[in-house]
């Protein structure tokens, strides 16, 4: 179909004027920074790719540049947008399959042209769609116009003051509108953005922020609790201005502590509030009022208004729902190809969040019109129920239907406990109140609370899913795993990696790298089946390692190394797994829970020889002989515990913490060049104990572990080759290759191929390194005189068996000393309260904004008694769980930005061809 519209198409000023900032910075990634003349000639050049007949393009929304220039090309020229996540290929084929795009852009920057001519009847103020649902079959869309862009980002620049010499890191997705907003309003004013789809938990994002000088960072609620948990709140960010919080309403507490936190640093915390129906965002609370009204929104945008709609069943004049007008509110709702011609069918946006006023023109959301169920015939607000349980200090999320409420709830409490309270303040019967304690509340792709996945909780689900969750809680020993969970975030360590990659490998077949990091569900997606297997690198070094130590102490055969290897393995591992971007305290709690890991077995186990033999005594037993001045059988582990202690003693001093945490790879660098000092004898040291001179090994694979490019690792490399010549002595030529074989492997092979067979083999070995090496030197003595390959054998079996009684004794220890029961409440809930959750048909304003789904909608007849607009409703925000609704855009905590956050930030290099992988990761004891 022709396109019957100007020659000249309307476009978005912002985007064509690129080249009006000459030699500014625009844009600023990890491989370099680009100006805006340079960004100018990019776009200028993809527009001429896309021409100049009007086309819908389709465009896959990764933050990166190429993708970055095809966004401002469509613009520049007049091609409308359809702005999707790119990690979500579902959900891309169903808006292909509903809206026929003319042009699809991949996130590579090239275009898949499937027609010269427009298929479509394209409205000339169409600038750009976006998703306002997640669900599949008919998407929804956003219809922006030329002018909502330009308006919105004008108006966002004026309230936050932005300048030329900002710099705007992108933590937020940019197909999400208030991620898009961010780039939106720094480019009209001709500001930098620090592009990258880095996590905030990831120290590589920490380091390009401050490499870039960036001063601004957006963050919806989930994020500030990523930034919690990474120790923020020490970060030393000379540069940042301020940081703005959109996306969901963040607890007061929270603002009130953030803010005081930017008093002290010289930052300012901005809270706004946006829907995608709104281009991104209406208001703003000024940074010197977020202290005394932290409960705020704030006031409208500049060329924005509020006004309050009356509601039957909420009652005051100054409470309503909330009813924003201004020229970013959008052209309308688009739900087939053939809404793309039309125009304006809305002037005000009824947003579905119900406000009040307060003093100096502030507004404060208080609820949500649907966030309501009726089980029993009971009309439960379930915004209400979640506040309820907050206020007894309980992270809840709510969601439920006719049947009853489901909650899920994090922290240490118990089922029962929550399960009575919600029913005593409902006044439903406990049957009716399913409670879930998980490790983590369920969040989708955007960061926001996932309410229908906590619905589901209550249902069955499909036996292979839920075998799989079984799995994880059973390995990890963590219940209420859904299928949202990953490895990493339920806290896995590196002994559970090792069972759980074996497990799932059973279960799944091929398994990508980073499976750590991937959801279970996507876990599920991307395993295949297939006979080719790999092993990490570092797994096969246990093993081999393993069966080298105890074969050689045996006499099956002589070839030596092998705990040299292992304690290199151990370097590595504790740099990937224990120096993360988790804050300090939780960095030296991990480092002293593996300390007790490995600690607390041995030190049993040589006091049971001790009682036994006479060939152990205290110093062993309380692993000292080597700090004493002597030789030990343990010495392996000795200096294990004591490089553990010396780490958490030096993760205790801030400054030290710091200078690690912003150069990780100069840190690891610098101790181990000290360390080499012990090598070498430069302080004049004579006939130290093995664990003393062997103490370089763990930095050199601890700087191997934060090596990040060829020229790192060659440096690491260069310094092994010069290094471990000759440390031996005489005659050890086949030890120095072996440890020089096995570092280097380290060091630049993260995968080897392997098969099913030999990864069951190898797995258990690698799994159980440490324990075989704590008991085979009481195992093997009681029989090499009659068979060494039997004493070899033997000292693996009672090696294994010490490994599972130590697992389960340690997964045991640590249930009980993490559970503690939650105590409800003895006395009676306030009447009140119980009347203002389950008074049938009243609808009550709630202390805090909700997100509700379509799971969630009460009796929606009695909620949208007036028709008025219904077509066009923006309260259409509520079906938007799964997507973008009221300006709800996550903590950038995307599967595929989860999975690219790897341990301790070292790349996983791509095997070039499919292969089942088995990745087990060390403890840093080098035992998984």
């Amino acid at each position: 179909m022709s396109n019957p519209h100007p020659q000249v198409p309307a476009v978005v000023a912002f985007a064509r004027d690129l080249a009006c900032h000459a030699d500014r910075t625009a844009v600023i990634t990890a491989e370099g920074a680009l100006s805006y003349r340079e960004l100018a000639d990019r776009v200028a050049a993809a527009a001429r790719r896309l021409g100049t007949g009007r086309r819908l393009v389709l465009l896959a929304g990764a933050n990166t540049l190429d993708v970055l220039v095809v966004y401002l090309a469509a613009l520049a020229s007049g091609h409308p947008v359809l702005l999707a996540p790119h990690d979500r290929p579902d959900f891309l084929r169903a808006l292909a399959d509903t809206y026929d795009p003319d042009v699809v852009a991949h996130p590579d920057g090239t275009l898949d042209e499937r027609r010269t001519v427009s298929a479509h009847t394209l409205h000339p103020d169409l600038a750009l769609l976006l998703s306002t649902s997640g669900s599949t079959g008919s998407p929804k869309l956003v219809r922006l116009s030329h002018e909502n862009l330009r308006a919105n980002a004008e108006s966002i620049a004026a309230s936050l003051a932005i300048r030329g010499g900002d710099r705007a890191a992108t933590t937020l997705p940019m197909y999400y509108c208030y991620g898009l907003s961010v780039i939106n309003s720094h480019l009209l004013r001709g500001a930098g953005l620090v592009l990258t789809d880095l996590s905030v938990t990831d120290d590589r994002f920490w380091t390009l922020f401050r490499d870039a000088r960036a001063t601004t960072l957006a963050g919806v609620p989930y994020t500030f609790e990523l930034l919690d948990r990474v120790g923020f709140a020490d970060m030393r960010l000379p540069d940042l201005r301020y940081l703005t919080q959109a996306g969901g309403r963040l607890p007061a507490a929270q603002v009130e502590r953030y803010a005081a936190l930017g008093r002290r640093h010289g930052w300012d915390l901005v809270v706004m509030y946006g829907q995608t129906e709104a281009t991104a965002r209406m208001a703003y609370l000024p940074p010197e009022l977020a202290s005394r009204h932290p409960q705020a929104i704030g006031v409208p945008i500049p060329g924005g208004s509020f006004r309050l709609e009356p509601l039957p069943n909420v009652p005051g004049p100054d409470t309503g729902e909330l009813v924003y007008a201004g020229p970013n509110v959008m052209l309308g709702y688009a739900e087939r190809p053939a809404d793309l011609a039309r125009g304006r069918t809305v002037d005000e946006l009824r947003t579905g969040d119900v406000a009040r006023r307060l003093p100096g023109g502030m507004y404060e959301i208080v609820g949500r019109r649907s966030r309501f169920a009726k089980p029993y015939g009971l009309r439960i607000d379930l915004q209400h129920v979640e506040n309820t349980l907050a206020g007894r200090g309980l992270t809840a999320c709510c969601a439920g239907d006719d049947a009853g409420l489901v909650v899920a709830v994090t922290g240490d409490t118990a089922e029962r406990s929550v399960r009575r309270l919600v029913a005593a303040e409902c006044g439903l019967p406990a049957k009716a109140v399913s409670v879930h304690v998980l490790p983590d509340l369920p969040r989708l792709p955007t960061g926001k609370p996932d309410h229908r996945a906590v619905l589901r909780l209550a249902r069955a689900e499909p036996v292979a899913t839920t075998d799989l969750c079984r799995l994880y809680e059973e390995i990890l020993d963590h219940p209420g795993v859904t299928e949202d969970d990953t490895f990493v975030g339920l806290g896995g360590d590196s002994l559970s990696y090792v069972e759980m990659s074996l497990k799932l490998e059973e279960a799944l077949g091929s398994l990508p790298p980073d499976w750590p990091a991937r959801r279970i569900r996507d876990l599920r997606r991307s395993a295949r089946a297939t006979r080719l297997r790999a092993l990490e690198t570092g797994i096969a070094l246990r093993a081999t390692a393993i069966v080298l130590i105890v074969g050689s102490h045996i006499g099956v055969f002589w070839i030596q190394g092998g705990a040299h290897v292992l304690l290199a393995v151990a370097g590595f591992n504790f740099a990937r797994f224990h120096l993360t971007s988790a804050g300090r305290r939780e960095r030296r709690r991990h480092v002293l829970g593996a300390l007790a890991r490995i600690a607390v077995p041995s030190v049993a186990w040589i006091v049971l020889a001790a009682l036994l033999t006479a060939d152990y005594h205290l110093v062993d037993a309380l692993l000292l002989k080597s700090a004493t001045g002597h030789d030990s059988n343990y010495w392996f582990i000795e200096v294990i515990v004591y490089i553990l202690l010396a780490t958490a003693a030096w993760l205790s001093v801030p400054a030290l913490e710091r200078v690690e945490r912003r150069s990780p790879f100069p840190f690891a660098l610098g101790l181990l060049l000290a360390m080499l000092i012990v090598r070498y004898d430069l302080g004049g040291l004579t006939d130290l104990p093995d664990a003393i001179t062997a103490l370089w090994m763990f930095p050199l694979g601890w700087a191997a572990a934060k090596a990040d490019g060829v020229g790192q690792r060659l440096l690491v490399t260069a310094i092994g080759l010069a290094t471990i010549p000759g440390y031996f002595g005489p005659g050890e030529q086949l030890r120095e290759i072996i440890l020089i074989i096995g570092v280097t492997l380290l060091i630049w092979v993260p995968l080897l191929p392997s098969t099913a067979w030999l990864n069951r083999l190898t797995g258990p070995l690698a799994a159980g390194s440490l324990y075989i090496y704590l008991v085979h030197w009481q195992v093997y003595p009681l029989l090499e005189e009659h068979s060494e390959p039997l004493a070899l054998l033997a000292s693996f079996a009672a090696g294994l068996a010490y490994t599972a009684v130590a697992t389960r004794t340690i997964r045991y220890t640590t249930g009980r000393s993490s559970r503690t029961t939650f105590r409800p409440p003895t006395h009676e809930p306030p009447p009140a309260l119980r009347t203002s959750l389950q008074r049938p048909g009243k609808v009550h304003p709630v202390a805090g904004r909700g997100h509700p789904s379509p799971d969630e909608i009460g009796d929606q007849a009695e909620e949208c008694a007036d028709a008025k607009g219904a077509q066009d409703a923006p309260a259409e925000s509520e079906d938007d769980d799964e997507g973008v609704d009221a300006d709800v855009h996550g903590g950038h905590i995307s599967p595929a930005a989860s999975r690219r956050r790897l341990s301790g930030g070292r790349s996983v290099r791509p095997v070039q061809r499919p292969l089942a992988v088995t990745t087990v990761t060390p403890e840093t004891s080098g035992n998984a």
